[in-house]
Protein backbone atom coordinates (compact mmCIF):
# COMPACT_ATOMS: atom_id res chain seq x y z
CA UNK A 1 0.00 0.00 0.00
CA UNK A 2 1.20 3.56 -0.85
CA UNK A 3 -0.41 7.25 -0.45
CA UNK A 4 -1.99 6.99 -3.43
CA UNK A 5 -4.14 4.11 -2.79
CA UNK A 6 -5.24 5.96 0.68
CA UNK A 7 -8.79 7.15 -0.06
CA UNK A 8 -10.45 6.98 3.35
CA UNK A 9 -9.34 6.56 7.42
CA UNK A 10 -8.57 3.23 7.55
CA UNK A 11 -6.28 3.08 4.21
CA UNK A 12 -4.40 5.65 6.30
CA UNK A 13 -4.70 3.78 9.42
CA UNK A 14 -3.07 0.92 7.78
CA UNK A 15 -0.50 2.50 6.25
CA UNK A 16 0.45 4.32 9.42
CA UNK A 17 0.31 0.82 11.09
CA UNK A 18 2.76 -0.42 8.77
CA UNK A 19 5.43 2.34 9.33
CA UNK A 20 5.38 3.02 12.73
CA UNK A 21 6.00 0.93 16.27
CA UNK A 22 3.43 -0.26 17.81
CA UNK A 23 3.82 2.00 21.25
CA UNK A 24 3.82 4.69 18.69
CA UNK A 25 0.43 3.67 16.40
CA UNK A 26 -1.16 2.76 19.89
CA UNK A 27 -1.30 6.16 21.10
CA UNK A 28 -2.80 7.78 18.26
CA UNK A 29 -5.18 4.75 17.74
CA UNK A 30 -6.50 4.38 21.56
CA UNK A 31 -8.67 6.17 23.82
CA UNK A 32 -9.66 5.55 27.19
CA UNK A 33 -10.79 2.41 29.54
CA UNK A 34 -13.05 0.03 27.28
CA UNK A 35 -12.97 2.93 24.15
CA UNK A 36 -16.47 2.83 24.17
CA UNK A 37 -16.87 6.36 23.76
CA UNK A 38 -13.99 6.40 21.25
CA UNK A 39 -15.83 4.17 19.04
CA UNK A 40 -18.91 5.89 19.58
CA UNK A 41 -17.39 9.18 18.38
CA UNK A 42 -17.81 8.22 14.73
CA UNK A 43 -20.77 5.53 15.01
CA UNK A 44 -23.20 8.47 16.35
CA UNK A 45 -23.16 10.23 12.75
CA UNK A 46 -24.87 6.91 11.43
CA UNK A 47 -27.65 8.19 13.81
CA UNK A 48 -28.71 11.24 11.50
CA UNK A 49 -29.49 11.16 7.63
CA UNK A 50 -28.81 13.78 5.02
CA UNK A 51 -31.60 15.10 2.98
CA UNK A 52 -30.64 15.91 -0.50
CA UNK A 53 -32.70 18.34 -2.47
CA UNK A 54 -32.48 18.05 -6.71
CA UNK A 55 -32.40 20.23 -9.68
CA UNK A 56 -30.71 22.87 -8.11
CA UNK A 57 -28.21 24.45 -10.61
CA UNK A 58 -25.44 24.00 -7.85
CA UNK A 59 -22.37 24.46 -9.78
CA UNK A 60 -18.74 25.22 -8.50
CA UNK A 61 -20.23 25.39 -4.49
CA UNK A 62 -18.92 27.59 -1.81
CA UNK A 63 -16.74 25.23 0.91
CA UNK A 64 -15.58 28.40 2.69
CA UNK A 65 -16.48 29.33 6.29
CA UNK A 66 -14.63 31.48 8.91
CA UNK A 67 -13.32 30.89 12.28
CA UNK A 68 -11.50 32.59 14.77
CA UNK A 69 -11.59 35.54 12.47
CA UNK A 70 -10.43 33.67 9.15
CA UNK A 71 -11.56 32.71 5.89
CA UNK A 72 -10.94 28.92 5.44
CA UNK A 73 -11.42 27.33 2.11
CA UNK A 74 -13.48 24.20 3.80
CA UNK A 75 -15.20 23.56 6.46
CA UNK A 76 -12.53 21.13 8.21
CA UNK A 77 -9.23 22.11 9.54
CA UNK A 78 -6.15 20.40 11.89
CA UNK A 79 -6.74 19.61 15.85
CA UNK A 80 -4.03 20.38 17.89
CA UNK A 81 -1.90 17.53 18.70
CA UNK A 82 1.00 17.01 20.74
CA UNK A 83 4.40 15.18 20.07
CA UNK A 84 3.70 15.12 16.69
CA UNK A 85 7.48 14.82 15.37
CA UNK A 86 6.87 10.86 16.85
CA UNK A 87 4.98 10.17 13.94
CA UNK A 88 7.15 11.66 11.16
CA UNK A 89 10.47 14.25 12.06
CA UNK A 90 8.41 17.10 10.09
CA UNK A 91 6.00 16.78 12.70
CA UNK A 92 4.00 20.04 13.15
CA UNK A 93 5.56 21.82 10.62
CA UNK A 94 4.75 19.13 7.83
CA UNK A 95 0.77 19.65 8.90
CA UNK A 96 1.62 23.42 8.73
CA UNK A 97 2.63 23.71 5.37
CA UNK A 98 -0.63 21.32 4.63
CA UNK A 99 -2.91 22.95 5.91
CA UNK A 100 -1.76 26.74 4.26
CA UNK A 101 -1.79 24.85 1.13
CA UNK A 102 -5.22 23.78 1.65
CA UNK A 103 -6.52 26.99 2.68
CA UNK A 104 -7.52 25.53 6.24
CA UNK A 105 -6.32 25.84 9.82
CA UNK A 106 -3.44 24.66 11.44
CA UNK A 107 -3.82 24.35 15.25
CA UNK A 108 -0.36 24.00 17.53
CA UNK A 109 -0.37 22.08 21.07
CA UNK A 110 1.38 23.22 24.15
CA UNK A 111 2.91 19.95 23.75
CA UNK A 112 4.20 20.36 20.37
CA UNK A 113 7.40 19.25 18.85
CA UNK A 114 8.27 22.60 17.27
CA UNK A 115 8.06 25.86 18.91
CA UNK A 116 5.58 28.83 17.94
CA UNK A 117 8.49 30.60 16.42
CA UNK A 118 9.37 27.75 14.21
CA UNK A 119 5.71 27.57 12.94
CA UNK A 120 5.32 31.04 12.37
CA UNK A 121 8.33 31.10 10.09
CA UNK A 122 7.50 28.59 8.03
CA UNK A 123 3.63 29.26 7.66
CA UNK A 124 1.49 32.30 7.10
CA UNK A 125 -1.78 30.15 6.98
CA UNK A 126 -4.60 30.72 9.41
CA UNK A 127 -3.10 29.14 13.08
CA UNK A 128 -4.77 28.28 16.13
CA UNK A 129 -2.43 27.80 19.64
CA UNK A 130 -4.02 25.72 21.93
CA UNK A 131 -3.35 26.31 25.86
CA UNK A 132 -2.89 23.48 28.88
CA UNK A 133 -2.99 25.34 32.08
CA UNK A 134 0.03 23.86 34.24
CA UNK A 135 0.65 24.21 38.03
CA UNK A 136 3.30 26.93 36.96
CA UNK A 137 1.33 29.86 36.11
CA UNK A 138 4.24 31.63 34.11
CA UNK A 139 3.83 28.98 31.69
CA UNK A 140 0.27 30.79 30.49
CA UNK A 141 1.61 34.36 30.42
CA UNK A 142 4.35 33.37 28.41
CA UNK A 143 2.74 31.21 25.33
CA UNK A 144 0.29 33.87 24.97
CA UNK A 145 2.57 36.63 24.78
CA UNK A 146 4.66 34.59 22.29
CA UNK A 147 1.62 33.36 20.13
CA UNK A 148 0.33 37.21 20.46
CA UNK A 149 4.39 37.89 18.91
CA UNK A 150 3.71 35.73 16.15
CA UNK A 151 0.22 36.52 14.85
CA UNK A 152 -1.49 33.46 15.75
CA UNK A 153 -5.04 34.07 14.91
CA UNK A 154 -7.18 32.72 17.92
CA UNK A 155 -5.90 30.56 21.25
CA UNK A 156 -8.17 27.58 22.82
CA UNK A 157 -8.22 26.33 26.19
CA UNK A 158 -8.32 22.39 26.60
CA UNK A 159 -10.66 21.83 29.63
CA UNK A 160 -11.26 18.46 29.83
CA UNK A 161 -7.95 17.49 30.96
CA UNK A 162 -7.76 18.32 34.66
CA UNK A 163 -6.16 14.52 34.83
CA UNK A 164 -4.96 11.81 32.26
CA UNK A 165 -7.87 9.65 30.94
CA UNK A 166 -7.09 5.78 32.05
CA UNK A 167 -5.29 5.18 28.09
CA UNK A 168 -4.73 1.51 29.17
CA UNK A 169 -2.93 0.33 25.17
CA UNK A 170 -0.39 3.14 26.61
CA UNK A 171 0.30 1.06 29.65
CA UNK A 172 0.50 -1.97 27.65
CA UNK A 173 2.99 -0.77 25.00
CA UNK A 174 5.05 0.91 27.43
CA UNK A 175 4.74 4.60 25.67
CA UNK A 176 6.50 7.28 26.68
CA UNK A 177 7.88 11.14 25.73
CA UNK A 178 10.21 10.46 24.87
CA UNK A 179 10.54 6.56 23.35
CA UNK A 180 12.24 4.52 26.20
CA UNK A 181 14.54 1.50 24.57
CA UNK A 182 14.58 -0.92 26.77
CA UNK A 183 14.86 -4.82 26.83
CA UNK A 184 10.31 -5.55 26.59
CA UNK A 185 9.97 -2.84 23.96
CA UNK A 186 13.20 -2.48 22.00
CA UNK A 187 11.64 -4.90 19.49
CA UNK A 188 8.80 -2.73 18.56
CA UNK A 189 10.78 -0.09 17.26
CA UNK A 190 13.22 -2.29 15.99
CA UNK A 191 11.05 -3.91 13.67
CA UNK A 192 10.32 -0.31 11.82
CA UNK A 193 13.75 0.35 10.95
CA UNK A 194 12.90 3.39 8.94
CA UNK A 195 11.37 5.05 11.90
CA UNK A 196 14.30 4.58 13.65
CA UNK A 197 16.63 5.91 10.83
CA UNK A 198 14.32 8.83 10.79
CA UNK A 199 14.41 9.30 14.47
CA UNK A 200 17.72 8.95 15.18
CA UNK A 201 18.77 11.04 12.12
CA UNK A 202 16.82 14.57 12.19
CA UNK A 203 15.90 16.71 15.60
CA UNK A 204 16.25 15.35 18.87
CA UNK A 205 12.76 14.98 20.44
CA UNK A 206 11.40 17.83 22.98
CA UNK A 207 8.41 19.85 24.18
CA UNK A 208 9.53 22.80 21.81
CA UNK A 209 7.39 25.37 23.75
CA UNK A 210 8.29 24.75 27.29
CA UNK A 211 11.45 23.06 27.28
CA UNK A 212 13.42 26.29 28.83
CA UNK A 213 10.35 25.86 31.71
CA UNK A 214 10.87 22.17 32.05
CA UNK A 215 12.27 19.06 31.49
CA UNK A 216 9.56 17.18 32.29
CA UNK A 217 9.16 14.91 28.84
CA UNK A 218 11.81 16.06 27.43
CA UNK A 219 14.86 15.04 29.43
CA UNK A 220 13.60 12.69 31.22
CA UNK A 221 11.53 9.54 30.07
CA UNK A 222 8.24 9.76 31.58
CA UNK A 223 4.93 8.63 29.93
CA UNK A 224 2.22 10.63 29.17
CA UNK A 225 -0.48 9.83 31.90
CA UNK A 226 2.27 10.84 34.17
CA UNK A 227 3.19 13.96 32.58
CA UNK A 228 -0.10 15.55 32.78
CA UNK A 229 -0.74 14.22 36.54
CA UNK A 230 2.56 15.91 37.36
CA UNK A 231 2.42 19.33 35.29
CA UNK A 232 -1.36 20.22 34.42
CA UNK A 233 -3.05 22.11 37.25
CA UNK A 234 -6.36 19.99 38.13
CA UNK A 235 -7.56 23.16 40.01
CA UNK A 236 -8.25 24.72 36.62
CA UNK A 237 -11.89 26.69 36.77
CA UNK A 238 -13.51 29.54 34.91
CA UNK A 239 -11.42 32.29 36.65
CA UNK A 240 -8.31 31.01 34.84
CA UNK A 241 -10.36 30.54 31.92
CA UNK A 242 -12.02 34.22 32.06
CA UNK A 243 -8.19 35.37 33.36
CA UNK A 244 -6.83 33.71 29.20
CA UNK A 245 -9.46 35.22 27.42
CA UNK A 246 -8.91 39.14 28.78
CA UNK A 247 -4.88 38.60 28.57
CA UNK A 248 -5.04 36.92 24.82
CA UNK A 249 -7.64 39.61 23.89
CA UNK A 250 -8.98 38.00 20.27
CA UNK A 251 -9.98 34.81 19.27
CA UNK A 252 -11.10 32.22 21.73
CA UNK A 253 -12.46 29.05 22.10
CA UNK A 254 -12.90 26.09 25.23
CA UNK A 255 -12.15 22.96 24.02
CA UNK A 256 -13.77 20.10 25.70
CA UNK A 257 -17.79 22.04 26.17
CA UNK A 258 -19.93 19.36 26.04
CA UNK A 259 -22.90 20.34 27.96
CA UNK A 260 -25.52 23.19 27.05
CA UNK A 261 -24.11 24.57 30.65
CA UNK A 262 -20.95 25.24 29.94
CA UNK A 263 -21.52 26.41 26.88
CA UNK A 264 -23.77 29.14 27.82
CA UNK A 265 -20.91 29.84 30.31
CA UNK A 266 -18.15 29.86 27.55
CA UNK A 267 -20.72 32.72 26.25
CA UNK A 268 -20.87 34.79 29.26
CA UNK A 269 -16.94 34.76 29.94
CA UNK A 270 -16.51 36.33 26.47
CA UNK A 271 -15.84 33.13 24.43
CA UNK A 272 -15.81 33.60 20.59
CA UNK A 273 -16.19 30.02 20.09
CA UNK A 274 -16.75 26.81 21.97
CA UNK A 275 -15.18 23.60 20.81
CA UNK A 276 -17.64 20.68 21.08
CA UNK A 277 -14.78 17.61 22.12
CA UNK A 278 -14.34 14.62 24.28
CA UNK A 279 -10.77 14.69 23.68
CA UNK A 280 -11.30 11.55 21.02
CA UNK A 281 -12.69 9.33 23.43
CA UNK A 282 -9.45 9.73 25.21
CA UNK A 283 -10.45 11.03 29.01
CA UNK A 284 -13.86 10.59 30.25
CA UNK A 285 -15.35 6.97 28.83
CA UNK A 286 -18.81 6.84 28.44
CA UNK A 287 -19.56 10.49 28.47
CA UNK A 288 -21.66 11.61 25.15
CA UNK A 289 -20.14 12.10 21.85
CA UNK A 290 -19.67 15.60 20.23
CA UNK A 291 -22.11 14.95 17.78
CA UNK A 292 -24.35 14.25 20.16
CA UNK A 293 -24.34 17.02 21.69
CA UNK A 294 -24.13 19.38 19.00
CA UNK A 295 -27.67 19.87 18.40
CA UNK A 296 -28.63 20.89 21.87
CA UNK A 297 -25.68 23.17 22.16
CA UNK A 298 -26.24 25.10 18.88
CA UNK A 299 -29.92 25.53 19.65
CA UNK A 300 -28.49 27.00 22.60
CA UNK A 301 -25.74 29.28 21.90
CA UNK A 302 -25.60 29.04 18.02
CA UNK A 303 -26.40 32.81 17.30
CA UNK A 304 -23.53 33.74 19.98
CA UNK A 305 -20.39 32.36 19.30
CA UNK A 306 -18.73 29.54 16.38
CA UNK A 307 -19.30 26.27 17.16
CA UNK A 308 -16.36 24.10 16.17
CA UNK A 309 -17.42 19.89 16.01
CA UNK A 310 -14.41 17.79 17.29
CA UNK A 311 -14.54 14.05 17.40
CA UNK A 312 -15.07 11.01 15.32
CA UNK A 313 -15.03 13.03 11.71
CA UNK A 314 -13.93 10.38 9.15
CA UNK A 315 -16.21 11.65 6.00
CA UNK A 316 -17.13 14.36 4.06
CA UNK A 317 -20.55 13.95 5.02
CA UNK A 318 -19.76 13.69 8.46
CA UNK A 319 -18.98 17.17 8.00
CA UNK A 320 -22.23 17.93 6.43
CA UNK A 321 -23.86 16.54 9.16
CA UNK A 322 -22.46 18.52 11.60
CA UNK A 323 -22.97 21.72 9.87
CA UNK A 324 -26.61 21.00 9.20
CA UNK A 325 -26.62 20.57 12.53
CA UNK A 326 -25.36 23.69 13.99
CA UNK A 327 -21.37 23.92 13.75
CA UNK A 328 -19.47 26.48 12.22
CA UNK A 329 -16.40 24.02 11.26
CA UNK A 330 -15.20 20.64 12.10
CA UNK A 331 -11.79 19.91 13.09
CA UNK A 332 -9.44 16.12 13.38
CA UNK A 333 -6.72 14.62 15.09
CA UNK A 334 -6.63 10.91 14.06
CA UNK A 335 -7.14 11.21 10.77
CA UNK A 336 -4.56 13.29 9.74
CA UNK A 337 -1.97 12.17 12.05
CA UNK A 338 -2.41 8.45 10.71
CA UNK A 339 -2.08 10.92 7.45
CA UNK A 340 1.07 12.56 9.33
CA UNK A 341 2.49 8.83 9.82
CA UNK A 342 2.04 7.33 6.40
CA UNK A 343 3.68 10.13 4.31
CA UNK A 344 4.19 13.08 6.20
CA UNK A 345 3.65 16.85 4.47
CA UNK A 346 2.31 14.46 1.36
CA UNK A 347 0.54 12.25 3.78
CA UNK A 348 -1.30 15.32 5.13
CA UNK A 349 -2.34 17.09 1.62
CA UNK A 350 -3.33 13.69 0.10
CA UNK A 351 -6.35 13.51 3.54
CA UNK A 352 -7.26 16.82 2.84
CA UNK A 353 -7.32 17.11 -0.99
CA UNK A 354 -10.02 13.76 -0.03
CA UNK A 355 -11.80 15.53 2.43
CA UNK A 356 -11.74 18.44 0.46
CA UNK A 357 -13.44 16.55 -2.93
CA UNK A 358 -15.97 14.24 -0.60
CA UNK A 359 -17.13 17.36 1.04
CA UNK A 360 -17.23 19.08 -2.35
CA UNK A 361 -18.82 16.09 -4.39
CA UNK A 362 -21.66 15.58 -1.70
CA UNK A 363 -22.46 19.00 -1.22
CA UNK A 364 -23.25 19.14 -5.31
CA UNK A 365 -25.50 15.77 -4.40
CA UNK A 366 -27.03 17.49 -1.75
CA UNK A 367 -27.97 20.35 -3.89
CA UNK A 368 -26.26 22.86 -2.00
CA UNK A 369 -24.07 26.00 -3.18
CA UNK A 370 -22.44 27.07 -0.11
CA UNK A 371 -22.26 25.73 3.20
CA UNK A 372 -24.29 28.50 4.67
CA UNK A 373 -27.32 26.25 3.03
CA UNK A 374 -26.07 23.14 5.39
CA UNK A 375 -29.35 23.91 7.75
CA UNK A 376 -31.62 21.29 9.91
CA UNK A 377 -33.97 21.18 6.91
CA UNK A 378 -31.23 18.93 5.28
CA UNK A 379 -31.15 16.08 8.15
CA UNK A 380 -33.37 14.20 10.06
CA UNK A 381 -32.46 12.21 13.47
CA UNK A 382 -33.48 8.47 13.11
CA UNK A 383 -34.67 8.62 16.71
Amino acid sequence: MSLKNCYNFEDFRKLAKKKLPAPIFHYIDGGADDETTLKRNTNSFDDCDLIPNILRSVGEPDLSTTVFGRKIDMPIFLSPTAMQSLYHPDGDKASARAAEKFGTMYSMSTMASFSIEEIANISSGPKLFQLYIHKDKSFTDDLIDRCKRANFDGLCLTVDTLVAGNRERDHRTGFTTPPKFTLESIMNFAIKPGWLFRYFTNKKFELANIKHKTDKGTNITKSVIDYVNEQYDPQMNWEDAEYCIKKWDGPFALKGVMSVEDAKRAVDIGCTAIIISNHGGRQLDGSRTPFDQLKAISDAVGDKVEIILDGGVRRGTHVLKALAAGATACSFGKAFLFSLGAGGQQGVERLLQNMHDEIRRNMILMGCKSVKELDRSKIIYRN
